[in-house]
């Protein structure tokens, strides 16, 4: 009788040895990529845009049958958005592809140089990262995304696009190897482990020396997964447990309309609010119309002893309110819910964000600067917001033309991720015969 443990481990040695090979095959491609110049991986990456647009139904009608899928497996509301891929996305997408060809190329770029006493004139240059792993799920405009800024910044990329867009990242690869290679260039330099399933994700966590750098995107159980499993070096993007703190000194008029931009203009998405903080001086003032105003957007409010006290004194109409526990300030809801508390001052706001906070994005409603100060300074997140929804941190919004992640780690890189994040330096000296005495 078989053992099916031995079947396991049968199948995750062939996955691991086959995504070895394929990390070798990128890394061949990736040299070749790396001899190419400005001129010619922004004519390839025109090029890419191009048969998106040109393609753009052959890829929304894959997306179409995972949606449909999804949708009947039980998906929520906030991962199908995240999951659809149609046309409109599409170009939007292909725009952004363009956008990256337009951007200047971090590749060779002198980060400093100066000349030692004995004339030896050193640079530190930027150079690609190598072969990067992304790891991430329901999210197909990532692998336009990636392959357009690996290209652009000389790397190349091994992909894991998760069971429920396979259909539409298999679409989106085919239109995007054919076009790497009408114009000379290796499929391999980006490539998919979606064939192996779970078991190529496992292999990509232990295939060091085959793959420079993981990029794990998703929820916090991916990440944490990836993070506490892999050898190879992880570059760590954060869940967003994001706070919006509204202060005594706030305009209320305009901390509303923030509140629901950054709550329900996309809800599936990391750096949509998930915690609402006011200062106590404003919450009887304050609370009753934002309660208000997130009702009327079909938002749970999870309230504090405080916060619910006040709501429901004001006979919020359609309110749906609960008593906040202990697990509320620690969740990224990714739907219609947010958290609420009143707090009594500036410092235990940040204390409290600080302390509760995926790293990622915090907002402030103030108009007393010195408030404004100590919160952008003593605030330990990859991004802070002054009077402005929590939404805007995007590498595209951010003017990077697409992103690879939001590091919420402090090494390499921090926030959203661009072109000069995806790439590392190296020395280069310059002598004339100098020898070390």
């Amino acid at each position: 009788m078989t053992n099916p443990q031995h079947q396991t481990d049968a199948i995750n040695a062939d996955a691991f040895e086959a995504v070895c090979v394929m990390g070798d095959a990128a890394r061949n491609a990736q040299s070749q990529l790396a001899q190419a110049n400005t001129e010619a991986k922004n004519e390839l990456l025109n090029a890419i845009a191009d048969a998106l647009d040109n393609h753009a139904d052959v890829i929304a009608g894959a997306n179409a049958l995972d949606m449909s899928q999804a949708f009947d497996d039980g998906m929520d509301a906030g991962k199908l958005d995240r999951l659809k891929f149609n046309v409109p996305r599409i170009a939007a997408a292909a725009q952004g592809v363009r956008h990256v060809a337009s951007l200047p190329d971090p590749v060779g770029e002198i980060v400093r140089g100066y000349h030692l006493e004995n004339g030896l004139r050193l640079q530190q240059v930027r150079v690609p990262i190598g072969v990067l792993g992304m790891i991430y799920e329901a999210r197909p405009n990532v692998t336009v995304d990636v392959a357009s800024l690996c290209i652009k910044s000389g790397n190349a990329v091994l992909l894991r696009g998760g069971h429920a867009a396979e259909r539409t990242n298999a679409a989106t690869l085919s239109i995007i190897g054919d076009v790497l290679a009408e114009h000379g260039y290796d499929q391999a330099m980006i490539d998919s482990v979606d064939r192996y399933g779970r078991a190529g994700a496992t292999a990509m966590m232990e295939a060091r020396g085959h793959i420079d750098v993981l990029i794990p995107r998703g929820g916090a159980g991916l990440i944490q997964a990836v993070v506490r499993n892999s050898k190879v070096p992880v570059i760590e993007t954060g869940a967003g447990n994001v706070h919006i703190y509204v202060d005594r000194s706030g305009d209320l008029d305009k901390a509303i309309p923030i509140l629901i931009n950054a709550k329900t203009q996309r809800v599936g998405v990391c750096n949509a609010a998930e915690k609402l903080l006011v200062h106590r001086d404003v919450a009887e003032t304050f609370l009753p119309k934002a309660a208000a105003a997130l009702a009327e957007a079909g938002v749970e409010m999870h309230a504090d002893e405080r916060a619910y006290g006040i709501i429901e004194q004001a006979r919020v109409k359609d309110a749906h309110l609960t008593h906040a526990t202990d697990e509320d300030w620690d969740t990224e809801y990714l739907a219609l819910e947010i958290g609420i508390k009143v707090v009594d001052s500036l410092d235990e706001a940040i204390a409290h964000i600080n302390r509760h906070s995926t790293g990622h994005t915090e907002s402030i409603i103030a108009e007393d600067y010195s408030a404004i100060e100590e919160f952008t300074s003593r605030i330990d997140s990859a991004v802070v917001m002054v009077n402005a929804s929590t939404r805007f941190t995007d590498g595209g919004v951010f003017g990077f033309g697409a992103e690879l992640g939001i590091s919420t780690q402090k090494m390499h890189a921090r926030g959203p991720m661009g072109l000069r994040e995806m790439t590392t330096t190296k020395w280069i000296g310059y002598g004339t015969g100098q020898m070390r005495a």
